[in-house]
């Protein structure tokens, strides 16, 4: 009897949790496939990698050792993206360049005087390699390092090679306004919307092929990875990607509040959750949450939330709002839910409220979301739903276009 009760309660798990009782799926990362299966393509040449701290294989064991390690592997330049080589940057800070004190190789910033590496940064390498951990973001600056990275490879005759890893928010899911190319900033440069469900070796050929770019590009695919696998799906252990997304479950709300927080608000930047919270001192809690609430908005509820922001937006300020938690991620649109918040405290609050700061004559919200028409159309009064409608066409493009990329099934 006690077998069968055994029986009994796996099954019951496979049925309502399948992804915790099911054995994690066996997947190889690009810098996996390239060290076990492809060293080849590294022997002989002196090579730059375009790295951070997520830079690790799936025993954490990191890429700058691994290369250093391996016979007849010569790396001889390691170039920093924002955040720094190994993440201790805040968001916006200066990246300074130097001579690594461990491993004596010239760390060259890519989020100092340049964002794009120049030629004498580039004098002496034969391939430049990126290999960090993307979060499926357009508004996250490590696809743009990447991008301009390739291009100034094309310019030097100097190939490029991507290690690919999983994009945490899944395969499948795309939303938000595609950029317009005339809000193209290192917060966006390439006409793709705010979730793009791609793997960085997927983009790397999007952008290659479609922005014309033309380097001479080798992608290595991961093994195992699925478009349906979310980051905890993967087996593969979370290694912050930069200092306010500690965890996976924040990652996933970042393409919703990651906009917000551009914003006269704070989205808990400066806490010990930051990205899961909106608010600022102007705001009533329980009036927030209930008219947000009243929306019914698919995979999401609030809660009335107090937080004081030790840094960044109202720092040492009490401030009000909600704290979002995401219920069913398979339903849950940062976009709409971003969408819907800012509608509602510009009504609740049109006096308090405000767009924030500006970069360039723009406001940095716009060049987060790639666009003016989405404030233009809050401001207007238009409605979430009928904002989203005119992405519709755009999206669909896009679609049409990713297609031609995509690597996994």
């Amino acid at each position: 009897m006690l077998r069968y009760g055994i029986l009994v309660l796996i099954l019951l798990g496979l049925l309502i949790y399948p992804e915790f009782v099911l054995s994690k799926p066996s997947l190889k990362l690009g810098l996996e496939v390239l060290l076990t299966e492809r060293p080849d393509l590294l022997r002989g040449k002196r090579i730059g990698l375009i790295t951070n701290q997520t830079g690790v294989d799936s025993k954490l064991e990191s890429n700058i050792s691994l290369f250093l390690e391996e016979s007849g592997i010569n790396l001889v330049a390691l170039f920093a993206p924002e955040h720094g080589i190994r993440g201790e940057r805040l968001a916006g800070e200066y990246v300074e360049s130097y001579t690594d004190e461990e491993t004596k190789l010239p760390v060259y910033s890519l989020y100092g005087k340049t964002r794009k590496p120049t030629k004498d940064m580039l004098k002496g390498i034969d391939l430049l390699i990126f290999d960090m951990q993307d979060v499926g973001v357009r508004h996250y600056t490590y696809i743009s390092t990447m991008a301009l990275a390739m291009e100034s490879a094309k310019e030097n005759n100097i190939e490029f090679m991507v290690l690919d890893r999983p994009d945490p928010l899944g395969g499948l899911n795309v939303e938000g306004p595609v950029l317009d190319p005339a809000f193209s900033s290192f917060i966006g440069i390439y006409p793709i919307p705010n979730v793009y469900g791609m793997t960085v070796g997927e983009l790397a050929s999007l952008f290659n092929r479609e922005f014309k770019i033309s380097a001479r590009l080798t992608v290595i695919p991961m093994k195992g990875w699925r478009r349906d696998m979310w980051f905890d799906h993967t087996g593969l252990m979370w290694v912050i990607p930069s200092p306010n997304i500690p965890d996976f479950e924040t990652s996933v709300l970042y393409p919703c509040t990651g906009p917000i927080g551009d914003t006269y608000l704070s989205v808990g930047v400066g806490t010990t959750k930051p990205f899961h919270f909106v608010g600022a001192p102007y705001i009533n809690p329980s009036r927030l949450m209930g008219e947000l609430s009243r929306r019914r908005l698919s995979g999401v509820l609030f809660r009335p939330a107090y937080f004081i922001p030790r840094y960044s937006r109202f720092q040492d300020e009490l401030c009000r709002g909600i704290e979002i938690f995401v219920t069913d991620r398979k339903v849950f649109k940062p976009v709409e839910v971003a969408l819907n918040i800012l509608d509602v405290i510009n009504r609740l609050y049109p006096e308090e409220f405000n767009w924030g700061d500006k970069s360039g004559g723009k406001y940095v919200f716009d060049l987060s979301m790639g666009t003016d028409r989405v404030r233009r159309y809050i401001e207007t009064g238009m409605s979430s739903q009928d904002i989203e409608k005119t992405m519709e066409k755009e999206l669909k493009r896009f679609l049409e276009i990713r297609k031609r990329y995509l690597i996994y099934k």
